[in-house]
This record gives structure tokens, sequence and C-alpha cells, in this order.
């Protein structure tokens, strides 16, 4: 292993992400169009988000940031950068704005009381070796759960699904693919690992696999492919990804992708006026907080989008309730916390084990080695599923969408002896 995990650098397309007033996005395209010149016909428009995507040459663009800078009905403009799928093989003090965002949503939790909903008892690393389930749904408590997610949609934008995978038959699955000539069929794996950690079988059919590793096993599963078979993507896929899972009234989305940030670089506020316009329409994003750390000596900022305030930013644990070696924390002053932790695994250091779900059957998929219908990989990707499956428990148990579903995550989680820098709130923990 070596002493750190570089930070890839920001890739960029050439176009550019455009905000417009929610209330308004006919009027920040008609100004677009004014101050710039691009025709309506050239741009991608999200009007659910109130974001359009466009190219621009460099006098559009300097005519762009001058509507910005004025009095024009345009919010802001920003770079499109590319995006990746979070897994093991990728490799502070909080400002005034983001500690107030923090104790409001505490005090939120607080206020909510606990309703109907039971909190289990608290779990220690000595039992996770029941042999039934995974180590990551022990941790958490889902198997005392008496929920299932029924009723809850649960977006996973990613690498896509595997849809011959023998463990989602009979499923309710919506899948629509992001990415231009390719289906949703995943030839990757990552993206069928994650929907297998959040929304999997309570009994998997396959008598090749021992053991349960789903949550929400009868949420509804929207797949939406973001990520390339190669795991890569441009924002203007994840956005897409993102306006329709909101247009389909999903209550969670998961993404387990991101680019790295580095020391100081403020939250995208393209992103985040995206995600709160997201929770004020009743859907919480969930986002993999990154992997470009090398603890105990290298501790790097949390990646975008992941580190946008209204964006629920997940560490990874592994099976010792330690944070994982490669996980990110919460070092940028200007956004970047991390909100919660879970099962994430420690990638490469045995006997700490990884998660196991999930994995394409594809023929043409890239297979490690002995992997058939299952794999165990590592990452703050695989944390996070585990986030978005738990979210959709308390959905069903409750009802509460948006922020107030946040505040129940951050409520009944597990504190740890660990410091919210690195694990946030603490563990996430299942409604029984």
């Amino acid at each position: 292993m070596t002493n750190n995990l570089p930070i890839r650098p920001i890739q960029t397309t050439g176009r550019y992400l455009v905000l417009l007033p929610e209330s308004d996005v006919r009027s920040g395209m008609s100004a677009l169009t004014d101050f710039t010149g691009v025709r309506d016909t050239d741009m991608s428009v999200y009007s659910n988000l109130g974001v359009v995507v466009v190219s621009l040459d460099p006098d559009r663009l300097q005519s762009l940031n001058t509507a910005v800078a004025g009095d024009a009905p345009i919010i802001a403009a920003e770079p499109e950068q590319i995006m990746y799928a979070i897994g093991s093989s990728v490799s502070g003090e909080i400002v005034n704005y983001l500690q107030g965002y923090k104790d409001g949503v505490t005090n939120l939790a607080d206020n909510l009381g606990n309703g109907n909903v039971a909190l289990g008892e608290k779990v220690t690393p000595s039992i996770f070796t029941d042999g039934v389930a995974t180590w990551g749904l022990q941790a958490t408590n889902v198997v005392d759960s008496n929920y299932s997610g029924t009723g809850i949609k649960v977006a996973v934008l990613d690498t896509g699904l595997d849809l011959n995978h023998p463990d989602f038959a009979g499923r309710s699955i919506t899948s629509q693919s992001f990415i231009t000539g390719e289906e949703v069929q995943d030839l990757q794996g990552h993206g069928t690992h994650c929907i297998g950690t959040a929304c999997g079988a309570l009994n998997p059919p396959d008598p090749s696999s021992p053991m349960r590793y789903g949550i929400a096993h009868n949420a509804e599963i929207f797949v939406g492919k973001v990520l390339s078979n190669q795991g890569s993507g441009a924002d203007e896929g994840i956005l897409a990804g993102i306006d329709w899972a909101v247009t389909n009234g999903c209550q969670i989305i998961s993404m387990s992708l991101g680019a790295s940030a580095s020391p100081g670089t403020p939250f995208s506020q393209i992103y985040e006026d995206i995600a709160q316009r997201a929770l004020s329409q009743g859907t919480l994003i969930i986002a993999a907080a990154g992997n470009e750390s090398n603890r105990p000596g290298v501790v790097n900022p949390v990646g975008r989008p992941a580190n946008c305030p209204s964006i629920m930013a997940v560490a990874a644990l592994d099976n010792q309730l330690g944070v994982s070696w490669y996980s990110n924390g919460s070092i940028n002053p200007d956004g970047g916390a991390i909100d919660i932790a879970a099962p994430g695994g420690n990638a490469g250091q045995a006997p700490l084990p990884e998660i196991y779900s999930t994995w394409t059957t594809d023929l043409n998929a890239v297979q490690p080695p002995g992997a058939l219908r299952y794999n165990s990989i590592s990452g703050t990707s695989m944390a996070t599923p585990h986030v978005a499956g738990i979210a959709a428990l308390y959905a069903e148990a409750t009802g509460k969408r948006g922020l107030e579903l946040w505040a129940l995550l951050m409520r009944d989680a597990q504190r740890l002896p660990l410091s919210s820098i690195d694990v946030g709130i603490g563990l996430v923990q299942a409604p029984i």
C-alpha cells in the first residue's frame, strides 16, 4: 500500500451547468439566450431542477458570467465535470453556515421524538458472526427490523443493474440509461453491487449465496445508469438521473459516485441548490464521501457532490467499527462535512471482511477472480447504499420525507467513540 492515494485531477467536458430560478425556469432560459445567443434547442434543460447544460465558446462564457454577476435571472454557472464510481479500486471546523445547518437538523431530530419506531439495541463487533446476514446488516440492526421498504421508491444512480440476475427476478424495477449508446445492463458490476445492498432480496434464491445481503427488499427499485460501463460519467447524465428520480417521486436517491476535492475546495453551488430543491420535493440524496485517504497519516476531504451541505455524506467503517483506512473526512472549512457512517469494509487488509453483495453475471463484464453472481468489495460506495436502504425502512415506518427523513437517520444513529470529523453523527441504525 502506498503512503497516499492521489487526488484525481478535475476533468471537465468544455460544457457548463447553469442554475436558473426554481420558480421561473423559462425566464432564466430567455436570459441565457439573450446574453449568449445560444438557442433553446442547443440546451439540455432539466426543468424540475432548474438546471441547463450548454456548450459555450469563450465569448459566450464571458457573456454568461456577466449575466450571473448582474441582475439577470441566472443564479450560477459552473464547468461540467466528470464523475467516477467510488469503489475500492478507485483511488476541520465547519463554517457558521454549515454548523447552523447541522444544528438545525439536530434540533429537528430532537423534536421528532421516537414516535412508533423502536431503536434497536446497540451492537458490538463481537456479534457480527451469525452467518445468516452480512456483518453490515448485523451492525446496522437491519436483521431485527420489521420493515422492508414496502411502498418506497429508491433510485440508485450508478453503472446500471444486471437485469438478468436471479436475485432481482419479480421485483418492481424501473430503469433508464443516461449514457449515450449504452443500455441499462451493467457490464461493470459497481451499480449491481450497490443496488444489492440497498434493495437486495430477503432470501436470495440463488443457492450459491450463503447469506442475506440486502436491506429494503420490498422497495421499488429505480435504476439510473449515469456512469458508463467503464465507471465514469459527466455531470449532465447525473443531473438527468436526479431529475428523473425526483420526477418519478423517489423518496431516496443513492449515489456512490463523485469526483475528488482538494483541500480548500468549496462545494458546488449548483449541486447544493439541486439537493435543496430535491429535499423540498421529498427526495433525500445520499452520496459517498470518497476513498482518497490513507489513514492514519493522510485524510483527504469529502468529494463532490457529497460535500454539499444538503447531500448526506457517508463515511465507511470496518467490522470493528473503526474508520476504514481510505474513507475521507471533514477537513474542508467550506463544505465537506461527514454526516453519517455505515459499513464499507477494509479493502486489502485481511482479516477484516469487505462488503458482500450482488455482482453482474454478464459475460462481457470485467469479472474479479472467482466472482460469479456475487462479489465482496470495499469503499464508501458500499457504505452509501446501507444508508439508502435503511432510509427506505424509515420512510416506510414513519411516512417522513426529505429533511425529516434525514433527521430520523441522524437521531437514531449509534454514537461511536470516534471524531465527528471521521464518522459524523455515528453508525446508521435501522428501525425495528
